[in-house]
């Protein structure tokens, strides 16, 4: 179960309290689900009972209460503890990680696309900035991936470099037109509720176009949009204190342990995974849907390049044992883990074509 099948069923849980008269209480549109505070257990928590316990007139661990035997009816959620003032705690059955495994192996690099944002239009406009042209690009790969429907433009056209080298590719409105930042407005052109954005993030203090495509990309959309890129040449470096061959090494290890596997004569199967090397990776593989839709609905790309440097960092504790040593033979354990470990380089390749850089089978 993924946090956005887990946010769904929380809400289902509300419903069914509502329609059985034990809440009366506006059904929320959504619930955050997210892994438990301190203090807290389980795989997932949320606050949907605090949230509703002034509406409803209860206490909030009285509405939680209400909502767990709702939630135990899923059959997969294993146990559901109330703590705190009232945060339901969730924990997922073994089997949730097979599922999510084989979620991400069916779709692939489109892994956590959606449609949180079906059928919305979102018109981007950035102005003559290459940061801002480069945040718009990837602004619209991220919001197309939730189903939005984007037309984007800029007050002059971008330089020629920044499509032949930066990988910019937006279809122009035309210039002009300035749109105040995510106002609300009906396109006149066809009656449909629309969101007019205005891309404007800190200016680079310098031309990123000697660093490449990737490298570039990178240094432009891994600081959040207020904070100041830096320009330099660190992010070429091959080394682990650069976030970005983190995350492409990550990727890379993954490819090659599928070659290798190959070899010996094997290939992935999702299966149980256990031992607490795999939890991060889990939870982190998990939560991808989840950070995709809030990157598009914070209109922040640098949301997935971090989470894409959390998945990178949970990655490598897996690979040791993801082949046979020795004369040890394939096994159960062994493909499931390398289920897993192809998955983590599906949902890395995604966000980073998401982000319009490169991820090489090779390193």
């Amino acid at each position: 179960m993924t946090p956005v099948e887990l946010s769904r069923t929380v809400l289902h849980a509300v419903r069914r309290a509502v329609d059985e008269g034990e809440l009366r209480v506006t059904v929320p549109e959504r619930v955050v689900v997210a892994p438990p505070r301190p203090g807290g257990c389980g795989d997932y928590a949320t606050n949907v009972a605090l949230r509703l316990a002034r509406p409803a007139g209860e206490p909030a661990r009285r509405v939680a209460e209400i909502l767990r035997p709702h939630l135990l009816r899923d059959g997969r959620i294993a146990e559901v503890v109330v703590t705190g003032p009232g945060f339901l705690n969730i924990s997922l059955r073994s089997a949730a990680p097979v599922a999510l495994v084989q979620e991400i192996l069916r779709c692939g690099p489109r892994y956590g696309h959606g449609d949180s944002l079906g059928g919305r239009l979102v018109r981007l406009r950035a102005p003559h900035e290459v940061r801002a042209v480069v945040h718009a690009d990837a602004l619209g790969r991220i919001l197309r991936s939730q189903g939005a429907v984007v037309r984007t433009g800029h007050d002059r056209p971008p330089e020629e470099a920044w499509s032949t080298v930066l990988g910019v590719d937006i279809h122009l409105d035309g210039p002009g037109d300035d749109h105040p930042d995510a106002t609300d407005a009906t396109d006149a052109t066809d009656g449909t509720d629309a969101t007019d954005v205005r891309v404007r993030p800190v200016p680079a203090p310098a031309d990123p176009l000697p660093l490449g495509r990737d490298a570039a990309r990178w240094a432009l959309l891994h600081p959040a949009p207020h904070d100041r890129p830096r320009i330099g040449a660190e992010h070429l470096v091959q080394r682990e204190d650069n976030p970005l061959f983190r995350v492409r090494y990550a990727h890379a290890r993954t490819r090659a342990l599928l070659r290798n596997a190959a070899d010996l004569g094997f290939a992935p199967e999702p299966g149980p995974v256990t031992g607490a090397d795999v939890q991060p990776l889990l939870q982190a593989l998990a939560d991808h849907p989840r950070v995709l839709a809030a990157a598009a609905a914070h209109r922040a790309p640098d949301r997935l390049a971090r989470h894409l440097v959390a998945v990178a960092d949970a990655t490598p504790p897996l690979l040791p044992a993801v082949l046979p040593v020795g004369e040890e033979k394939p096994s159960a354990a062994h493909r499931a883990r390398l289920a897993l470990a192809d998955a983590a380089g599906a949902v890395l390749a995604g966000g980073l074509s998401l982000l319009g850089i490169d991820a090489p089978d090779h390193l």
